[in-house]
C-alpha cells in the first residue's frame, strides 16, 4: 500500500502581466494557504517521505512552504515534467521513483492534470481549488506498479476555505 498526496499549488499573483506564466509567484492568499496545508500534513502525521514539485515558481513556493510547516526534512525534487502535466505525465514521474522506495509521496502541481489524476486513480471527481490537498491510498507495492488502471481510494480532501 502506498499513499499519494496531491497538492495543487496555492493562489498565484497575476499583478505583472509581463511575467511569464511559469514565473508567477504566490500572492498573499497563497502565502497564507500553503503553510496551512503543511499544518494539515503535520497534525495528521501525513508528512510525506518524498516531495516532487513542478518547477514553476508558484508550485515551488507552495511545496517549500508546505514542507517547512510539515517538518519535512528531505530535499524537494523539482521536476519540469510536472509543469501543466497530464495524468500520464504525472504517472511517468511517479513510476521513476528511486530507491529506497518511499511509502508516501506528495506531488505539487497544476490543474487540470491534478483533478484528472485524482479522478483516474479514484473514480471520484473532486474540485481541487488552489492549495487543495488530496490523500489517496493506492493498492500497489511499488511506484513502478502505478498505472492508470489502478483504482485507489480518496481517503481525505482538504480545501483551505474549509479549514478552521
Amino acid at each position: 500500500m502506498k499513499t499519494l498526496l496531491v497538492l495543487r499549488h496555492a493562489k498565484s499573483s497575476r499583478d505583472d502581466p509581463r511575467l511569464d506564466d511559469h514565473k508567477r509567484p504566490l500572492n498573499d492568499r497563497g502565502r497564507r494557504d500553503a503553510p496551512q496545508m503543511g499544518k494539515v500534513l503535520r497534525e495528521r502525521a501525513l508528512t510525506p517521505e518524498t516531495i516532487i514539485s513542478s518547477d514553476a515558481v508558484r508550485a515551488r513556493e507552495t511545496a517549500e512552504a508546505a514542507a517547512r510547516t510539515a517538518n519535512f526534512t528531505g530535499k524537494i525534487r523539482f521536476d519540469p515534467r510536472l509543469y501543466n502535466a497530464s495524468p500520464a505525465d504525472i504517472l511517468d514521474v511517479l513510476q521513476t521513483m528511486v530507491k529506497p522506495e518511499p511509502r508516501s509521496v506528495m506531488i505539487v502541481g497544476h490543474n487540470p492534470g491534478l483533478e484528472e489524476l485524482v479522478n483516474q486513480l479514484t473514480g471520484e471527481s473532486p474540485d481541487l481549488p488552489t492549495a487543495a490537498l488530496a490523500e489517496i491510498h493506492l493498492p500497489i507495492d511499488g511506484w513502478r506498479d502505478l498505472h492508470g488502471s489502478i483504482r485507489g481510494v480518496l481517503a481525505n480532501l482538504w480545501r483551505p476555505k474549509e479549514l478552521p
